[in-house]
Parts: structure tokens; C-alpha cells; sequence
């Protein structure tokens, strides 16, 4: 959270001043409830009923048989728009409808500010209208009065997904039906405090945004960037995958679930496809270990090896940092006879095609022999390949560190959503204190 001028941040377990905390019980709130639910009512907050502070406006689908209903330019949001209610604000709309379409159907034309919630099938999803705007019968829409900050509730319900999950019903698509949110309580923070949570959670999505495009803007680049720098050359020779590296699959103990396999304090990891993220170049640790007796039965990998799956997800190479072992679904690359780390950058720029030379059948799969028969060019002199290697590792060094900023970045703003939305952390408007 960024240092603001016109906020501070107070403990609520301090309240300044209010001498005790109105309790309730379940019974007063069984609707709406936040997760983990907070014991008390945080002071100077209210339980109030939705419907109080907000009108509840439902959506319409007007008649798909009148094709007139649907020349116009009034946005109407659909599942189809479900992506952009992740955004602040919505304000363009896949499909769109006509002045007739909304005469002859109880579509109602929305004002800008009003806070759209998804109730089927992408459940909880809410963003705020930037402009009039209708919507299906697949969202539930608030009108937001004086006591109430629009982009606060569109938080508080992104917040509330356990929630939603415990509402659900539907056997078709799960949905949240419009009698819940006729009955629904919600913790309500002083107006003030609602901007200032919203704001606060607002600066934490631009930042969270910022650095998504950043991330795009390096992949894109270091994507480019392999692609000029193993494009064939002068000088390059052409071979097979198999003539620069003996290749082999690793082993599984069958059966592959049996936890006499397993030791979770064993030092000898075991590779499964989840542990080889599609972007890195070393694999660090592994999310299972293996017994002794499943070490016997499986391949074991030293570190400073370079292994790919071959089955489901496959063509993704990885260099081991540590001791592990691999089963059926890898094959590792001994006695290279070029820099381990250009090959690696081969292996992923063949990735993508490996799908198009694969076995098919309960999964996709590759076999050694293919594997073996491919062709890459590669530079004759080893210290070209590494020059390669080097460029393309810093880049993903980089893309790396940007990928942690952005972890950090999403966890802390689901730990400032818990802390404001709960009272437990309190922003309180320096001008009013």
C-alpha cells in the first residue's frame, strides 16, 4: 500500500472512539457473509440490508426472433463480456441492442455507476458501468444510494466468492437466484471509509495491471528475440536431436499412487509436469519427494541435467538444480555434445510443434525414436551457442523477477481486500480526525 496524504491506517482493534463493539449473531446475517467472518461488527460500521442502500435492478434477453431488436447501439452485457468485469469499470459490450429491443423486453437501461454482478456461471465476477448500459438476466444490478460507494460494493462482492460458492444452486449452471439478494446483509463502513478502501484497492489493480503488461511486453520481446537468434546461420550445421545427446525415459513405480513410494522428507525430489512451469530455466524444488524404495524404482536425475516431458503436456524442458527423479512422462538428455543451456533454448522453441508429431491416445505422447529423428541447426562453435544462451537467460532472469513482483503484487492485494473489507485494518480520512 502506497503512503497517502489524505489517509492512515489505524488498528481496528483500537477504535478510537467507540467504547464497545455492537456484537450480532449468525441469525442476523446469514446472507452475504464475509470469509473468514469477523466476530463483531468493526466500530463505526453497520449490518444494513442490500436492497436499503441499493436498488436491485435484474437484466432481460429481448427476443432473439426479432433481429430489428438488436440494431442499435445501446450496450447490453452478456456472459460473453465476462472478461471485462475483472476491469474497474465496463464500458463496450460484445453485443448491443436497439431503442425497439428495449420497448418490447423488461431490459431496463442502467445509469452509468450502477455495479453489475454476475450470477451464472462465472459466479462473482463485478465491475462497475462507465456509462447507460443493460444487461441479461444473468446479472443482478445495484443502484447504489448515498450510503453507499459504488466500487466499494463491486469489491466487497469480488471478496465474497466462498460466499457465492455457498449459494449457489442450479443444475444446468450454478446461479445465484434474485430472492438471495433481496434478503442479503452486508457490512457497511461509513461512506468516507468506502472510498478509501476502494482507492486503496484500486491502487493495488494498477499496479497488479501494470506489471501484466509488462510481462507481456518481455515475453513478446524475449519471443522475438529466439526466433532471431536460432534462426538458422552461416556456419550453423544441421543434425539430429539424437546425434548431439543419448536420450532416455525415465521410470515410474507402479503402482504410480502407492504412498510407499513417497517420503515428504526424503532430499530426492520427484518431477511431475506441474513443477515445470512454462517459464524458468532450472527446476529448484519438486512438489512430491520419493521413498528410498521409490528412488530404487524410478530414474534418478542428477542436478545439471537437462530432462522434457513427453507425455500430456509435452516438448517442456527443464535443467535440474537438484538431484530428482523421473518418471515415464520425461526423458532426460545425457552426454551432451553442445551448451546445455542453448540446447534448452532449442528444446523450447520446438515446443509448440511437438503437439503436431505426437502419439494421440488417452494423452498426447512423444516416443524417443521421433525425438531422436528430429532436426535443429545449431552453431558449430560452442562459444556462439553460449552467447545465445546467455542473452536469452538474462531475459528471462528478467521476466523471472517480474513474474515474483507480480505474485507478491496479487497476494497482497487478497491480503488488503481480507484486512479492509473485514474492519480488521482501518483508513481513516486525516481531514476528519
Amino acid at each position: 500500500m502506497t503512503n497517502n496524504d489524505s489517509m492512515k491506517i489505524a488498528n481496528a482493534s483500537q477504535p478510537q472512539s467507540c467504547l464497545k463493539e455492537p456484537e450480532y449473531s449468525l441469525s442476523d446475517w446469514h446472507m452475504g457473509r464475509i470469509h473468514p467472518m469477523p466476530s463483531q461488527i468493526p466500530c463505526g460500521w453497520c449490518l444494513v440490508q442490500l436492497t436499503t442502500v441499493a436498488k436491485l435492478e435484474s437484466g432481460h434477453t429481448p427476443s432473439r426472433r426479432q433481429p430489428a431488436y438488436w440494431i442499435g447501439n445501446i450496450p447490453w452485457i452478456s456472459l460473453h463480456d465476462s472478461k471485462n468485469l475483472d476491469n474497474d469499470e465496463i464500458s463496450e459490450t460484445e453485443n448491443t441492442i436497439g431503442e425497439l429491443g428495449l420497448q418490447h423486453s423488461s431490459a431496463r437501461l442502467l445509469p452509468k455507476g450502477t455495479v453489475v454482478f454476475s450470477r451464472t456461471a462465472t459466479v462473482g465476477k463485478s465491475t462497475v458501468m462507465a456509462r447507460e448500459m443493460t444487461t441479461s438476466q444473468d446479472f443482478a444490478n445495484f443502484i447504489c444510494g448515498s450510503k453507499l460507494f459504488n466500487r466499494y460494493l463491486a469489491y466487497l462482492f469480488r471478496y465474497m466468492q466462498p460466499e457465492w460458492i455457498r449459494l449457489m444452486a442450479g443444475s444446468t449452471h450454478n446461479t445465484i437466484y434474485m430472492p438471495v439478494f433481496r434478503e442479503m446483509k452486508i457490512l457497511l463502513p461509513p461512506l468516507a471509509e468506502q472510498n478509501l478502501i476502494a482507492r486503496a484497492l484500486s491502487d493495488t489493480d494498477a499496479l497488479i495491471e501494470s506489471l501484466e503488461q509488462l510481462l507481456a511486453k518481455k515475453r513478446q520481446i524475449k519471443q522475438g528475440a529466439m526466433q532471431e537468434l536460432l534462426y538458422p546461420k552461416n556456419g550453423w550445421v544441421e543434425t539430429q536431436l539424437g546425434n548431439l545427446a543419448s536420450i532416455s525415459r525415465g521410470a515410474s513405480p507402479r503402482p504410480i499412487d502407492n504412498p510407499i513410494w513417497f517420503d515428504e522428507n526424503s532430499e530426492i525430489g520427484w518431477v511431475r509436469i506441474s513443477d515445470v512451469t512454462k517459464s524458468g530455466i532450472f527446476l529448484h524444488e519438486t512438489t512430491q519427494k520419493l521413498s528410498l524404495l521409490g528412488i530404487k524404482n524410478s530414474r534418478l536425475v542428477s542436478r545439471n541435467s537437462l530432462i522434457m516431458s513427453i507425455c500430456a503436456t509435452v516438448g517442456r524442458p527443464i535443467i535440474t538444480a537438484i538431484d530428482v527423479c523421473i518418471h515415464d512422462g520425461f526423458v532426460v538428455f545425457d552426454s551432451l555434445q553442445s551448451d546445455m543451456r542453448f540446447m534448452f533454448y532449442i528444446l523450447k522453441s520446438l515446443e509448440d510443434g511437438w503437439s503436431k508429431h505426437g502419439q494421440t491416445g488417452s494423452q498426447m505422447n512423444l516416443n524417443t525414436n521421433l525425438i531422436n529423428g528430429t532436426k535443429v541447426s545449431i552453431p558449430e562453435l560452442q562459444e556462439e551457442q553460449k552467447a545465445i544462451a546467455t542473452i536469452l537467460s538474462d531475459m528471462d532472469l528478467e521476466i523471472g523477477a517480474i513474474e515474483t513482483k507480480l505474485i507478491k503484487a496479487r497476494q497482497l492485494k487478497q491480503g488488503m481486500m481480507h484486512e479492509l473489507l473485514t474492519g480488521k485494518i482501518r483508513l481513516i480520512d486525516k481531514g476528519n480526525t
